[in-house]
């Protein structure tokens, strides 16, 4: 049994995207194949809606995966295909751009913005598959608690149970995971694949060597067949990614990201001309 150990712990920038949305980019195209295939997380954490009530108004995305997962706050949403909607407290919007779609997302004023969104790559086999989406609820999270954590399964499979989604082109494992003060959890994982957290409050001890871990931190960890997170006297909750590396290049212009610069360029291309929805 190989135990984890941490590799990077990254911090990330605050940013300001959309029409003028402040977040944190935690991972982005500095590090992006050393987290492949995960490709961008943006976290966001505001009492002040002025800080994200701007938005991201109507834009492409094309060759990729969006998971948007609130804790706390409302977004609403639309889309070139019809779709609207809003995500609420504790809900996940995963969306597949695919070939293309054009939406907007628009945080909405409350008393807490707090959550991420994950762009996760698509294979080149399936990067113009048709676009789609999937609005897991609350109630759709499976949640397993015991005398140490509760853990929601986004994603994926915990103590042989399945979550809301497995991801049709990358199999993630997504899970929300709550550990009380001072206690041990563990987790069994797949050593050919990417693992990393993202550690929304409270701190812990993931690598004895590496010492106590402080919140808003990403941790990518080396390969290994488990993962051991000791929670400091305040507790611990973090986010949980593991998926395979795709291994392949990527051609990455804003919104829109493929394999190849001929395939960026046409995507552009076809934006021009009115024909980037499939």
């Amino acid at each position: 049994m190989i135990i984890r150990k941490i590799k990077e712990i990254v911090t990330g920038e605050h940013a300001i995207d959309g029409a003028g949305v402040n977040l944190v980019r935690v991972i982005g195209r500095p590090n992006v194949y050393s987290f492949d295939p995960f490709l961008m997380m943006d976290a966001f954490d505001s009492i002040d809606p002025d800080d994200y009530t701007k938005g991201f108004p109507w834009h492409p995305h094309r060759g990729i995966e969006t998971i948007t997962y609130l804790i706390k706050g409302d977004i609403e949403h639309g889309d070139s295909l019809g779709n609207k909607g809003r995500i609420l407290d504790g809900q996940c919007q995963w969306m597949t751009a695919g070939s293309g779609i054009i939406h907007q997302e628009m945080p909405q004023a409350s008393e807490r913005m707090l959550g991420v969104q994950l762009w996760l790559n698509i294979p080149a086999k399936d990067k113009m598959t048709d676009p789609a989406y999937r609005d897991i609820l609350s109630e759709m999270i499976p949640k397993i608690e015991d005398d140490a954590s509760r853990v929601g399964i986004l994603s994926g499979n915990y103590k042989d149970t399945d979550g809301a989604i497995c991801g049709d082109y990358v199999k993630l494992r997504f899970l929300d995971v709550d550990i009380k003060p001072n206690r041990e959890w563990a987790i069994d994982t797949q050593s050919d694949k990417t693992l990393y957290i993202y550690i929304i409050e409270g701190s812990g001890i993931f690598d004895e060597e590496k010492g106590l871990v402080e919140s808003k931190r990403a941790i990518l960890f080396e390969q290994g067949d488990q993962l051991i997170v000791n929670a400091s006297k305040d507790g611990i909750r973090f986010l949980l990614f593991e998926g395979s590396p795709l291994k392949e290049p990527i051609a990455w212009g804003g919104p829109i990201v493929m394999n190849t610069q001929e395939e960026l360029t046409q995507a552009f291309k076809d934006l021009d001309e009115g024909n980037f929805i499939k």
